[in-house]
């Protein structure tokens, strides 16, 4: 048996694609150990009945070696290595070994997280585009469908409670982290009656020097409504630890918080923020004109730096920045029409109805020595993944079952709270024709909270 490290990619390809062909025709599969925190069942098209956790954990399928499966489970994606630990005993045991050992680093296709009407609170979906599959994942401890999904990034979900409180959450392991208290955040004000008990938040219109607006007043289940617009998780090396930025309102402002502390930073003085990345210590912040501002998260002290100019005077698409595979940073422009008529040609009176469709995507690459947006013609062998996610950028190549020179689409409207029975804007978008493809007829998914991409991470959070 060959090892990993010498083999081909082709080769690494073809052994993936044996192990699923005997996963798939493997009698039974049951499902995941309980001490995964979940229930993963899947599919073909549609929902089938769920997998039980009995079956064949003590019998054996297979005589090869520990080492060998874990070559072959090494070349999975992680719905299949789930499934795979389950087969059997000496199944479970590579696939343990190979998970404890941190040697599984194959590299993840996202998926479609979403909910779905038929299913309970605490159950949410996976849409596989690398199997073109449905997985079920149970959520026992999170009422996923009362939740807001407000960001996600390799795994992570952000999500803001019922309380309007935010958490980061791995759907895969079940992991669950508090962030600091909504309450430090620069512009919300906890107001609490004689006995001390929370009634309400006042929310500040703050921005800068002045305040925009008089203070509004909310419940602590309706202020995520009005708070919220997109979040970020980022690795931090130099700390080994996570960096969680913010965009919020008022006019979508930037705090930003490390996985431990006790409160949200703001990063004044500025705001119309839309898209973030992290790079070497410095969170690089777009804005709706298309400036990118720059944050140096790495001292005791943050300023803010203008570090390239407005493209624009004021950019009416939706505006993202991502960085590609081999370093290069892109800006990406999302121009989307609002279709006011039905399907008889009648004028859209209610909001609810309206449907928001791409009908343009724009790439420029961001010359970060020279400070200069140059325009590219399409996308060649990459792909990108765009929505309230962490936005993305791969390699074709890496993802066979990708399209290259698409963009895979949700929505991400900034208020989105406010739209939660619209049509949703999900699809495969051509940079080549510009036309549309379903991800999967017909849809799935509620339109609330709104479906996001998410790269399945089988690692946990470490919190020392």
């Amino acid at each position: 048996m060959c090892s990993r490290a010498g083999m081909s990619r082709a080769g690494m390809m073809s052994l993936r694609c044996l192990c699923r062909l005997v996963l798939r025709f493997l009698p039974r599969i049951s499902a995941l150990s309980p001490n995964l925190l979940k229930t993963l069942k899947a599919d073909g098209d549609v929902h089938s009945p769920l997998m039980k956790e009995t079956a064949i954990m003590g019998s054996e399928s297979s005589e090869l070696p520990v080492d060998i499966l874990m070559d072959i489970f090494a070349l999975l994606e992680i719905p299949d290595l789930l499934r795979a630990g389950s087969v059997c005993s000496s199944w479970h045991s590579a696939y343990t070994i190979l998970r404890s050992s941190e040697m599984y680093r194959w590299p993840q296709t996202p998926c479609l997280f979403y909910t779905s009407e038929s299913d309970g609170d605490n159950v949410a979906c996976l849409y596989s585009l690398a199997e073109k599959r449905v997985y079920e994942l149970a959520l026992p401890d999170i009422p996923i469908r009362r939740m807001h999904l407000i960001g996600s990034h390799n795994g992570w979900l952000v999500i803001a409670d019922e309380m309007s409180e935010l958490h980061i959450i791995n759907p895969i392991t079940g992991q669950r982290v508090a962030l600091p208290s909504v309450a430090t955040i620069e512009q919300v004000k906890p107001i609490f009656d004689d006995a001390g008990a929370l009634q309400e938040y006042e929310f500040s219109q703050y921005f800068g020097e002045e305040e925009l607006a008089d203070p509004s007043f909310h419940a602590p289940s309706s202020l995520r409504n009005h708070l919220y617009a997109k979040a970020f998780v980022f690795p931090d090396p130099a700390t080994k630890s996570y960096i969680v930025a913010l965009i919020h309102n008022p006019v979508n402002q930037l705090s930003f918080t490390r996985v431990g502390d006790s409160e949200w930073t703001w990063l004044l003085p500025s705001g119309d923020y839309e898209d973030c990345i992290y790079i070497d210590g410095v969170l690089y912040a777009l804005r709706g004109t298309g400036a990118i501002d720059a944050f140096d998260l790495t001292g005791p002290n943050v300023s803010r730096k203008v570090f390239m100019d407005d493209m624009k005077d004021y950019v009416y698409e939706r505006l993202y920045i991502v960085q590609t595979p081999s370093g290069d940073v892109l800006q990406v422009l999302r121009e989307q029409d609002v279709a006011a008529m039905d399907s008889h040609g009648k004028d859209v009176v209610d909001i609810s109805e309206m449907r928001k469709e791409t009908r343009k995507i724009t790439v420029y690459k961001v010359d970060m020595a020279a400070k200069e947006f140059l325009r590219i013609n399409g996308l060649n062998e990459h792909v990108l993944f765009l929505g309230h996610n962490q936005s993305l950028c791969l390699a074709a190549e890496e993802f066979p079952h990708l399209k290259a020179n698409h963009a895979y689409l949700t929505d991400n409207d900034g208020c989105i709270a406010s739209f939660r029975s619209n049509h949703r804007n999900i699809g495969i978008f051509s940079l080549g024709n510009g036309s549309t493809e379903e991800i999967v007829p017909p849809q799935l998914w509620c339109s609330w909270p709104a479906p996001i991409w998410i790269t399945p991470n089988l690692r946990k959070m470490s919190l020392d």
